[in-house]
């Protein structure tokens, strides 16, 4: 179980992120377009996985444009973002903000992804959602990197994400 912040005030996580240089887990994700996608369905490629609370927040929004915008410029890398909105939700977001360079995906149907990544957070008002974390997967399914932001407020640190690369 991990400790985070929210405006301050601790809450909890379900564990622990995986370990850099473990095996990804598979997961079950709901895309914008209702299509199931799993780890497999982007073998060969990097990835990264931004995962966050809630679209309709401002970090949370900020960090799918910043990744958007610095996707663009990776090769043989695809930006997933993960949270527990709807796919219609994310889908909307996109389609208002332009953004064309990452996945969107959802955990609303399953909701198992929090819970095997063990970043899903289990107490205070946001409780059932993930937390704000960035997991770095190579080419061939291992973590290189993770971090798992100790302010739910705060963005991620983008440039020592994507140095991992």
């Amino acid at each position: 179980m991990a400790t985070i912040t929210l405006q301050g005030n601790e809450i909890e996580t379900i564990g622990n992120l995986p370990e850099n240089g473990s095996e990804a887990i598979d997961f079950l994700l709901v895309a914008t377009d209702l299509s199931t996608k799993k780890l497999s369905d982007f073998s060969g490629s990097r990835l990264i996985l931004n995962i966050f609370p809630s679209i309709d927040t401002g970090t949370c929004a900020t960090s799918v444009r910043e990744f958007n915008k610095r996707a663009a410029e990776l090769e043989n890398t695809k930006v997933l973002c993960i949270s527990r909105d709807l796919p219609f939700a994310q889908n909307r977001f996109c389609g208002a903000e332009g953004i064309e360079n990452v996945v969107m995906l959802s955990d609303f149907a399953a909701g198992r992804f929090g819970k095997d990544y063990g970043l899903e957070i289990v107490t205070g008002p946001l409780a059932g959602l993930h937390s704000r974390c960035i997991v770095i997967i190579d080419e061939n399914g291992k973590i290189l990197y993770s971090e798992q932001v100790n302010e739910t407020a705060d963005e991620p640190n983008y440039d020592a994400a994507l140095k991992a690369l």
